[in-house]
């Protein structure tokens, strides 16, 4: 085609065969114009993902104290993340690889925003006081801007913790009920005409799901685990989603979810002791009548979910903490799912023992070459006082495709 076009412009000037390459639709306009470019491919997209930030609560030890409270510990947190833009990242031969990191899109935090407000063995703070200290520290102290200048968005979701301040839990909390934590969180990203309150609020009608674009890749938040009605809610959504768009979930549970999360089978389904489930999930549990069960049917109609949803390339979490970064292959290893786990910084498995293990992940997106790079950034790994001037440390990394599985 390239040469029969070629050939019958030979007779024509110059300006003869630029007006016949824009008449035929600017075949050779590129050629002929050295100045023209093609549309150029969408920026890389990079976030900060962490997840259960627990107000309420403390840890053993933190840079030289002991019993530190979140609220301490999470200042600390958002002062390293707030460096983060002009740390350079590794030279691994990953995305960016030896640059600096530079604007961030936006910050993932998957859930339990406040601890549970449990009486015994001792009694922990409200989550109207959690959220207080949670929109000083993270709302009001991230500094970070994205590519345009713009102020970087703060996206969250609720963890079990939430939830259970909001209806009950089979442990003894006071107050018995305290929905500030999931309210703030439903007005803050759902934006509803009329704001709701701790009065208002009601857990079975007022999820917390909604996505946004980022150069090329849609971003996903749930409330808890892609349950029924979070699956239902996704359906409508992916279908203003190009297939070849790749989808990130964000949720606070794993794919083979807790099972004392789901619904509880007995009875009038409530929250009690003896059952001891929590009632933080929608779906009632079908695996069996005890938390101890597993949870492979909810499991088989996740994977069924994504098998329809080829697109759906990646899952980040939180609520059991560590840094992991590993595939989901489903309860009978008939899928490939991508998933990342969050350290917790109050509550992780190695990081509540040893802070100097404490992460959070830098996650950087090319959805036109169809990569993503997670790197684990060891936020105080030097456990110092004053870390200002202390360089960010960096951890385990991987870099996996995001194209749609086949």
């Amino acid at each position: 085609m390239l040469f029969h076009v070629a050939t019958r412009l030979r007779p024509y000037s110059t300006s003869a065969r630029l007006a016949a390459a824009i008449a035929a639709g600017g075949f050779l306009l590129s050629l002929l114009a050295p100045g023209a470019r093609a549309a150029e491919a969408p920026p890389l997209v990079e976030f900060v993902f962490t997840s259960d930030v627990h107000f309420g609560i403390t840890r053993g030890y933190f840079r030289g104290g002991a019993n530190v409270d979140a609220k301490t510990v999470n200042e600390a947190l958002v002062e390293t993340i707030n460096r983060l833009p002009g740390a350079v990242l590794p030279d691994d031969h990953q995305l960016k690889a030896g640059q600096p990191v530079g604007p961030i899109d936006f910050v993932a935090i998957t859930g339990d925003i406040a601890n549970r407000q449990e009486l015994y063995p001792v009694h922990i703070q409200s989550a109207a006081a959690s959220w207080k200290q949670f929109e000083t520290v993270y709302i009001d102290g991230l500094t970070l801007k994205d590519r345009a200048g713009s102020p970087t968005q703060l996206l969250i979701v609720p963890g079990n913790h939430d939830v259970s301040d909001a209806i009950g839990a089979p442990s003894k909390m006071l107050p018995a009920t305290d929905a500030t934590s999931l309210t703030e969180m439903y007005n803050r990203m759902m934006h509803p005409a009329k704001p709701l309150t701790p009065d208002t609020y009601n857990f079975a009608t007022d999820k917390i799901n909604y996505s946004r674009n980022f150069g090329g890749v849609h971003a996903v938040f749930l409330t808890m685990w892609p349950d029924t009605i979070e699956r239902a809610w996704m359906e409508k959504d992916l279908k203003n989603v190009s297939a070849s768009t790749p989808v990130f979930i964000f949720c606070h549970d794993q794919p083979d979810l807790d099972t004392r999360h789901l619904t509880n089978p007995n009875g009038n389904h409530s929250i009690n002791r003896t059952d001891n489930f929590e009632n933080v999930v929608s779906d009632i549990c079908a695996d069996g009548p005890t938390a101890d069960a597993p949870t492979t049917i909810e499991q088989r109609a996740l994977v069924a979910f994504l098998k329809a949803h080829k697109n759906i390339v990646a899952y980040f979490h939180g609520h059991s903490n560590w840094t992991e970064y590993y595939t989901w292959k489903g309860p009978d290893d008939d899928i490939a799912l991508n998933v990342f786990r969050s350290d917790s910084p109050m509550k992780g498995k190695t990081g509540a023992k040893d802070e100097t293990k404490l992460a959070f992940e830098i996650v950087i997106v090319d959805a036109a070459a169809q990569k993503m790079t997670v790197r684990e950034c060891l936020w105080d790994k030097h456990k110092r006082e004053n870390p200002v001037s202390a360089p960010v440390d960096w951890g385990i990394s991987t870099t996996v495709s995001i194209a749609p599985r086949q």
